[in-house]
């Protein structure tokens, strides 16, 4: 049995540890990567079981014996034993335990399917009647009505769960968020909120909720890029014990429309033309466009997704909202009005256009493998929980209505409270098991949270379980280990399409005698909508507030810095220069009109036309005008984690300074950040102390793009050859553009007079993501350089056309 040699504490290529792409050509492992934390010895010892596996086979040894008469005889194969049980699992965080993943020991050489159906068998003595998702249901005689004569409330879960399933019982992508990436976590609540909510994931100051959290872009189909401008879904299925509850959330507050009726109409508008089947994973084109600016309610939201919100750099770094408004319900039935939010502790930062746009063709894994990585190397993605609570005597005095998904509230009108915290700690064994197969449901809801009359939510209520059925095969998707509840499932639900559960006993209905009346319906104890009034003449229409289309859009316009407004500029040019019908353009900008002058003005002369007259309004009602919202903007929420993660880049050739970049490489890790040493080759390059650095990974397999800031740690011939190479010059020169931090050392600062860096910004100001330094001064200009690292960009470089 093999086992690889560690280089005792020298953190040389921790790295290629921490990353997924290639690696030095030493042998020699890490003695270290850089971190106390457990869960970085774990991933260091996988990888050196894995790469000890790897060596034990050198050619198929048993290959031969295929061909001729040796292929009579059945031959055993090759089987090897591993230096470390770590070798062979999915994941170093396999040893993160909850209630949902189990133990995290593995039995190796065992697979659990493999035992008796006890495993499977279920049985509802003494049990109370519940959901599929484990909630237990109070009333089974009678579907919820609109008074006791009047119409069946579509809202009534239960009655479709029930009637959905038995029409299913005799018996294939996602059309939305087909791209995701996801993991498993927990939720811990920061106070007991019984005063607010019987929810069972606040029912303690330190309660531990399971969760499975599936990130996703809305449009592209399964093999979409990561980067294109698009929704992100921020899916949470929290395994409570009062059954699952999924809050589906965005990384946008706001919709694209107000009613479902127009959900097949949009996405329609937003997926490939018809006819031709392009773009892929793009809003730019003309059925989008055509379908915009004949919707002027779309307009809020197209705001967001022209704005820098749109590319996130991380499902690290972005945020979620629950975009409808809910209900939380306590144990007396007192009411309260909710919006969620979910706010990453790293921070929000995003990535600029024109890397989103390299990106797509160098990783369209990006943000998947960006996840992955962080979690693998224990840098568990953190957010944050916080609620906007408001009563509905405080709504009505609101001037937009909160039923209206198209509008957000202001923090400024109702404040954000935190309430707990999200920890991301350990990657899925199997994607197709866990992430392809999750299945989440607005209608999935807990005792303590009810819907509100919100048309949208109404019609995903609807919408979401339906589509599952399709997709994974049939009713019984909730009996999928992944979606499964921790609490005990008993209802008389018995056929349909992938059964798991062995139910005993011949009893499959309510009321019944010969199972003790069991599984009995829970009255109180379970899910009891909230008994509101509701009275009118049917009609098809909506609410006169809703008809504001424009107040909230100038809203999120004079509350961006001035780079997100270039960018938001940037994004309508871009997005309309490629619609082919002229009059969809000025239509569209003739809406841009409404939103604010100025906006309308840039876009045009982008588009080179004239600035059209404005469209009409959809309301004679005065509209609100609000002062600006800082939490609207990016820039407003830097994080706490300082660089952690930060993937930085040290450019190295043969004569580089090789103490300094060992230094500088170390003290990145100490911080948390990820460096890797870039050169023209993999292999040993000499430096000057001697000690030859090994080559991390190529600047052909691992573009400007894929970092977050770059090093140039200096030496005479090091620096000229990297100042001839222009690969290197095409790195510089990215980094510059999209605003990164660079720390050039001594004669570092020859490459970026090769690249024509200039040393000030575009007004002749210094630039503070410039750091230049002697050798002797290298600590201090490092500590410089992780300040600007921890900011992310500098904006104020960008200039349109690039000056670079």
């Amino acid at each position: 049995m093999v086992t690889r040699k560690k280089s005792g504490p020298s953190t040389d290529g921790a790295g290629s540890i921490l990353s997924t792409v290639a690696g030095p050509s030493d042998p020699t492992l890490p003695g270290s990567l850089g971190s106390t934390h457990r869960g970085a010895e774990r991933l260091l010892d996988k990888a050196g079981g894995e790469a000890d596996l790897a060596d034990e086979r050198p050619f198929h040894a048993t290959k031969a014996l295929e061909y001729g008469d040796a292929a009579r005889t059945p031959h055993t194969g090759e089987a090897y034993a591993s230096s470390t049980p770590l070798a062979t699992a999915s994941t170093s965080t396999e040893n993160i335990a909850s209630s949902k993943v189990g133990a995290g020991i593995p039995h190796l050489g065992d697979n659990a399917l493999n035992s008796s159906l006890d495993r499977v068998r279920a049985d509802a003595t003494e049990q109370r009647l519940t959901t599929n998702q484990a909630v237990p249901v109070s009333n089974n005689q009678d579907s919820l009505k609109i008074g006791l004569r009047g119409p069946v409330a579509l809202e009534d879960f239960v009655l479709r769960e029930k009637i959905t399933h038995f029409d299913h019982e005799r018996i294939p992508e996602r059309v939305v968020h087909a791209r995701g990436s996801a993991a498993h976590g927990y939720f811990e609540s920061y106070q007991d909120l019984c005063q607010l909510t019987r929810a069972a994931p606040f029912a303690q100051a330190g309660k531990r909720t399971p969760v499975f959290v599936r990130f996703s872009t809305a449009v592209g189909e399964r093999g979409s890029p990561d980067t294109a401008r698009d929704v992100r879904g921020f899916a949470v299925k929290f395994y409570t014990d009062e059954g699952n509850w999924d809050l589906v959330a965005n990384n946008i507050p706001v919709f694209f429309i107000q009613d479902a009726m127009k959900f097949p109409d949009v996405v329609h508008a937003l997926k490939p033309e018809a006819h031709h089947a392009m773009p892929q994973a793009s809003s730019a084109h003309d059925t989008f466009w055509d379908f915009a600016s004949l919707s002027p309610e779309i307009t809020h939201m197209l705001m967001w997704l022209m704005s820098d919100r749109a590319i996130p750099r991380s499902y690290r770094m972005m945020q979620g909202f629950g975009v409808h408004t809910f209900k939380l319900v306590n144990a007396n039935g007192d009411v309260r009005l909710c919006k969620f939010h979910w706010t990453p502790l790293q921070g929000t930062h995003s990535l600029v256009w024109d890397e989103a746009v390299m990106l797509r063709g160098i990783d369209t894994d990006f943000h998947r493998r960006d996840l992955w990585e962080a979690i693998e190397a224990g840098n568990f993605p953190e957010y944050e929980l916080g609620l906007q609570v408001f009563t509905e005597d405080e709504a009505a005095t609101f001037p937009f209505d909160i039923l209206d998904p198209t509008k957000l509230i202001p923090e400024e009108l109702v404040p954000v409270f935190p309430v707990g915290k999200l920890i991301l700690n350990r990657n899925p064994d199997n994607f197709f098991a866990e992430t392809e197969q999750v299945a989440f449901c607005t209608q999935h809801i807990v005792p303590g949270i009810d819907f509100t009359n919100d048309p949208i939510l109404q019609g995903r209520n609807h919408s979401y379980p339906d589509t599952q059925l399709t997709r994974l095969g049939g009713p019984n998707f909730h009996e999928i280990p992944i979606n499964a509840p921790l609490a005990g499932v008993h209802n008389n639900q018995r056929e349909g399409f992938h059964r798991q559960t062995v139910n005993r006993g011949r009893v499959n209905y309510e009321p019944n005698s010969l199972a003790g009346g069991c599984p009995f319906q829970a009255g109180r104890a379970g899910f009891v909508s909230v008994p509101d009034l509701a009275a009118g003449n049917k009609v098809r229409g909506k609410p006169e507030l809703f008809a504001d289309h424009y107040s909230q859009a100038r809203l999120f316009w004079i509350s961006q810095s001035a780079p997100e407004q270039a960018h938001i500029i940037d994004a309508f040019r871009f997005e309309l220069t490629r619609v082919e019908t002229l009059a969809i353009r000025v239509r569209m900008v003739a809406g841009l009109v409404n939103v604010d002058a100025a906006l309308a003005r840039a876009v045009a002369a982008g588009l080179g036309i004239a600035v059209p007259p404005p469209l009409p309004l959809a309301t004679t009602l005065p509209l609100p005008v609000y002062a600006p919202s800082p939490a609207l903007s990016l820039l407003s929420r830097p994080g706490v984690a300082g660089i952690r993660t930060r993937q930085v880049a040290i450019l190295v050739a043969s004569g580089t300074d090789g103490a300094l970049a060992r230094a500088i490489y170390t003290a990145l890790l100490d911080d948390g950040a990820v460096p890797r040493l870039l050169g023209q080759r993999l292999g040993p390059v000499s430096s000057l102390d001697g000690q030859p650095l090994q080559v991390e990974i190529t600047f052909e397999a691992s573009p400007s793009v894929v970092y977050d800031a770059m090093v140039l740690p200096g030496g005479d011939d090091a620096a000229i050859a990297l100042g001839r190479d222009p690969r290197v010059i095409d790195f510089v020169r990215e980094q510059y553009r999209h605003g990164k931090p660079i720390l050039a050392i001594g004669t570092g600062a020859d490459v970026l007079a090769q690249a024509a860096i200039p040393p000030t910004l575009p007004d002749g100001c210094d630039d503070p993501g410039i750091v230049n330094a002697n050798a002797n001064l290298a600590t201090q200009a490092l500590k410089q350089f992780k300040t600007a690292l921890a900011r992310h960009r500098t904006f104020a470089r960008e200039t349109d056309p690039p000056t670079v």
